[in-house]
């Protein structure tokens, strides 16, 4: 069976989906578009009829590229357990690059909050590169960065600073497009509640196509 025709271009993302890593994870989606890649994350569809085990192999096929982030793999409070969907998806992905030559050509990035605090829940990882971002937006950026430039080949790459900047316009922006679609019949104030309540509930879909316009617009 052939690979998915996008393959190349697509990037499973595997990561965690707490409030407060989506400022995290939109930072991540929109880096991902900002190099013209195509972000593969399970948000992106939500058929109940689809086992979400069945919907991340799927992604992960069709992606010749992952990001797995474990950031969240130890609990954070009493008799809560560790979080292994992560971990679990990560082997998925590895497993099917290591044991189907047919993906010998996958490429992961693997990342983290913190230095060496995933080797205490996984220490089988021990000794491949993995980047730590701090839980810090500018950081991830540059970890992605990096990765786009030394493993997937890119080059003429605008600076992790110059990105994190266009990522700040690209949320003032999207702000500023909703306010002014509740403007012609309701106040500032009020159209500015509505814009935020909007974007504070967007769905993937509706963000990537938003991160899409802005790089497009950009140009």
């Amino acid at each position: 069976m052939a690979k998915h025709k996008s393959y190349d271009q697509n990037v499973f993302i595997n990561c965690p989906f707490d409030l407060e890593y989506f400022s995290l994870l939109y930072c991540m989606v929109f880096t991902i578009v900002y190099f013209e890649y195509e972000p593969r994350i399970s948000l992106e569809s939500s058929d109940g009829g689809q086992a979400r085990l069945d919907k991340i192999s799927k992604l992960i096929k069709e992606s010749r590229f992952g990001i797995h982030d474990l950031s969240r793999l130890q609990s954070s409070t009493v008799n809560e357990y560790y979080r292994l969907n992560m971990p679990f998806e990560l082997g998925m992905d590895f497993a099917l690059r290591k044991f189907v030559p047919k993906y010998h050509d996958k490429r992961i990035l693997i990342v983290a909050d913190k230095k060496y605090e995933y080797m205490k829940a996984l220490s089988d990882i021990n000794g491949m590169d993995i980047k730590n971002h701090e839980n810090d937006i500018e950081t991830l950026i540059s970890c992605i960065r990096s990765w786009f430039a030394e493993t997937v080949g890119l080059r003429g790459l605008n600076a992790s600073a110059k990105i994190y900047s266009d990522f700040i316009d690209f949320n003032a922006d999207l702000f500023m497009k909703k306010v002014r679609k509740y403007l012609p019949n309701h106040s500032e104030t009020e159209s500015e509640r509505f814009a935020k309540n909007e974007i504070d509930k967007i769905t993937m879909p509706e963000y990537l196509d938003a991160a899409k316009e802005f790089r497009d617009k950009s140009k």
